[in-house]
């Protein structure tokens, strides 16, 4: 089973582009949507106990933590050290799961996969991208989207340049939804075509600059 990597800064497009690995019929493991259940379940006492004001009506409010956060940004390891290691187990499952399965491909969508140190979670790294401006656009228009918030997470962030050197591929979505659906189809069929030659190291055969 290869494991694929996705990751890419805030506004590239990364979960559209999860959205078609899963259209195609590669399972995914989300990791923001899995803290979003940790939220609702596992992470609400331990975050609540550290983060004062956080919890309501049983759940982590979201808005309130990311306040907090950016009024203490020297918090971040904190919740780190609280969520990490639950968003770790509920991955390990996902992949137990669907190894036992038999299934040739997989995919964990980390948003922080470089900075979190995952590469060796992974056999093959797909980057997400798009222009800096474009970028930018699509981030200001969220609704609540500050350019300090802006900043803040993006300082938080291995810049583009750098992840898309690091990268086994890359997917431009600056090109429009069906031309990323495409390089979704030809990285898929490139994996595939690997583990029918034998080729179980996708990461030394691929050159992302191809």
């Amino acid at each position: 089973m290869i494991v694929i990597g996705l990751t890419g800064s805030i506004g590239m497009g990364k979960s559209t582009t999860a959205k078609m690995f899963a259209e195609e019929g590669v399972p995914v493991n989300d990791a923001d949507a899995v803290v979003h259940d940790l939220y609702r379940t596992d992470a609400v006492a331990p975050v609540g106990e550290v983060f004062p004001g956080t919890i309501k009506d049983g759940v982590i409010d979201r808005q309130e933590l990311s306040r907090q956060l950016s009024a203490s940004p020297e918090k971040f390891p904190v919740l780190e050290a609280i969520v990490h290691p639950l968003v770790r187990q509920r991955e390990v499952d996902f992949l137990t799961r669907y190894r036992q399965a038999g299934t040739d491909l997989v995919l964990l969508d980390i948003p922080l996969l470089f900075e979190v140190k995952g590469e060796d979670r992974v056999d093959v790294i797909v980057v997400v991208t798009c222009d800096p401006q474009i970028q930018r656009d699509r981030v200001l228009a969220r609704p609540g989207m500050t350019e300090e918030k802006l900043a803040m997470i993006l300082s938080r962030q291995m810049p583009d340049a750098e992840k898309r050197k690091r990268a086994d591929f890359l997917i431009d979505t600056g090109l429009g939804l069906e031309a990323a659906r495409e390089q979704v189809r030809a990285i898929i069929a490139s994996l595939r075509a690997g583990l029918r030659t034998g080729k179980t190291s996708p990461k030394e055969e691929n050159d992302p600059h191809a």
